[in-house]
């Protein structure tokens, strides 16, 4: 294809707005532009890279039995009113009304609807198993779009459902997911983690994320070089190093005056933050509930969430009004209110806050002292122990590139999708939902695979395999030559961006750069006067001279033996 009937609106400087790599190069390559915030247009060639993705995944899909269908966008309320998530999503979903003033929403996922479908068509066990998936365009209302197609408020799926007769069905169905999401991943180029994650709003029995490192994800992984144990951050557990405890034998007040914080607190004392006690007053349904961790670790949210249910933070007031203590100096003992406390403090004596301004308790000993429920609320630290195997966890950063989740018969039996067993009996359809999403793949690709001049693309999903470039289209000869070599790598199949505009060789050799193609050919006087070619590997920056006449034979070969990367 000839650049100069193309729409490929290169810039030379990096939009203000943009942070990461990935959204930077997406726009300077003219790969994407922004209509609004967190909705994007795909420009050509955006819209070849998620092409070339999409027949990734759908060659991988079919290759495990697929069947590809496609589901509507909107859907009536009664569908997710009746598994309960209508009431259990929040603001993130796009709700409107009909002209007849019915519920309506934009599909975020498409649970309902394939338990609807379901629920319609499949009627006998002799009609299970089946796998059916689309790649379909989803809504989410981001409190907070960004990091380009990262982070949006409209975006292309590929989401699959797997149908199955009962729970060995389903983990059969999982698996074969499991190792087509990692062919997948591995086919576009990408370095990837599989890790275990919370199943959220999907709900089920277990679920895995498909994870690309990156400096640029919202998401952290745990990961132990040991033994292989991989966990996301709000799922992750460790076993926090123990800090040599003095021989506090027993419990004193300590003057601390102006000292409110776990750093200021361990300096006056001059001790080791980790010999400090962190009281925090959360709301509940209940009421407050007081949260106990060590002084160097942070609450984890989520797993306190799956503790006690929905909560927030308390206010300052609303400390001072259930406990009579400013916050800072709020501690657990003789307070009549519930406790939960991390497992870590199952050891130890600390100092903690005494309930009174200006002081703390030092010798507190959690299981002499505190009357509390114990259990794993802390977010993983890098440096801490694996669980498993006793070795160093580190933390990672990372791209949620692919998720899997065992739904069992939430859905089924919400929706009545049933069949009739051996024996004439109905029985709920086991469920397995599994996603992928084709722009953050793209995205991450970038992310891994860049430099400061633009994009080194995989050579699986890149807009083109070669980038012809005739370095002045006004010279007769070297026109002529660029135009040969064009038809012939044409007449040859070969996926090939013509770079035939008339400007400064700068400009092309930058955007060429900047767009990264895998291989380019340049056409210029070396051409004319020795007849051979430079061809520039993108990745390496190899170059090397070939014989015009060998130019199409050797791309072939270079092809032939390209890979993902």
């Amino acid at each position: 294809m000839r650049w100069s009937s193309l729409l490929i609106p290169t810039l030379r400087e990096d939009p203000a707005e943009a942070e990461a790599v990935s959204h930077r190069l997406m726009i300077r390559s003219g790969l994407v532009r922004q209509l609004a915030a967190g909705i994007y247009c795909y420009l050509p060639l955006g819209h070849r890279i998620l092409d070339k993705i999409n027949t990734i995944i759908r060659e991988e899909m079919n290759r495990i039995g697929g069947q590809e269908i496609t589901l509507p966008a909107i859907h009536p309320a009664e569908l997710w009113q009746q598994t309960g998530r209508w009431a259990e999503i929040g603001e993130e979903m796009f709700r409107l009304k009909d002209r007849g003033r019915r519920d309506m929403c934009l599909g975020m996922t498409h649970e309902e609807i394939i338990a609807w479908l379901a629920a319609k068509e499949i009627r006998s066990y002799r009609e299970l198993p089946q796998i059916w998936y689309q790649i379909q365009v989803k809504f989410r209302d981001e409190a907070r779009p960004k990091s380009g197609v990262l982070r949006t408020r409209e975006f292309l799926m590929k989401d699959s459902y797997s149908l199955d007769v009962d729970e060995e069905g389903l983990r059969q169905s999982y698996a074969l997911h499991k190792e087509a999401y990692g062919r997948i991943f591995e086919r576009c180029g990408l370095t990837f983690y599989v890790v275990e994650s919370d199943p959220g709003m999907m709900g089920g029995a277990g679920s895995h994320e498909f994870m690309a490192p990156s400096p640029a994800g919202e998401d952290e992984v745990a990961l132990c070089g040991s033994c292989g144990y991989a966990a996301n951050i709000e799922l992750a557990a460790s076993r926090p190093a123990l800090p040599t405890f003095p021989s506090w034998s027993s419990l004193e007040e300590i003057p601390t005056p102006g000292a409110r914080t776990i750093e200021e607190v361990s300096t006056f004392l001059q001790i080791d933050p980790r010999l400090t006690l962190k009281t925090l007053m959360v709301m509940t349904g209940d009421g407050p509930l007081l949260c106990l961790l060590r002084g160097d670790q942070q609450l984890h949210e989520r797993k306190v969430q799956h503790l006690v249910g929905p909560f927030r933070p308390a206010h300052r007031d609303e400390v001072k009004e259930f406990t009579g203590v400013e916050v800072g100096f709020l501690g657990p003992l003789n307070l009549e209110l519930p406790l939960l406390a991390d497992e870590a403090l199952a050891e130890g004596v600390y100092v903690a806050g005494a309930n009174r301004e200006g002081t703390h308790l030092r010798g507190v000993v959690p299981g002499k002292h505190v009357r509390a429920r114990y259990a794993d609320i802390h977010r993983v630290q890098a440096g801490e122990a694996c669980v498993k195997c006793g070795g160093l966890v580190t933390v990672e950063p990372v791209i949620e590139v692919g998720n899997i989740f065992q739904l069992g018969t939430r859905y089924s039996t919400a929706l009545k999708a049933v069949y009739l067993d051996e024996r004439g009996q109905e029985r709920p359809i086991v469920m397995g939902s599994y996603g992928i999403g084709p722009a953050r793949i793209a995205a991450a690709a970038i992310e891994q695979s860049h430099d400061r001049d633009g994009a080194i693309w995989p050579s699986s999903i890149a807009p083109f395999q070669i980038h012809l470039v005739t370095v002045n289209v006004k010279d007769a000869a070297m026109r002529s030559l660029g135009e040969e070599l064009y038809r012939s790598l044409a007449a040859a199949h070969v996926e090939m961006l013509y770079d035939d505009r008339d400007e400064r060789p700068g400009v092309k050799f930058k955007d060429a750069d900047l767009l990264g193609i895998p291989y380019r050919v340049t056409v210029g006087s070396r051409a004319i006067k020795d007849g051979q070619v430079e061809i520039r590997n993108r990745r390496t920056k190899a170059d090397s001279m070939v014989p015009v006449a060998d130019t199409v034979p050797h791309i072939q070969a270079l092809l032939s033996r390209t890979d993902g990367k």
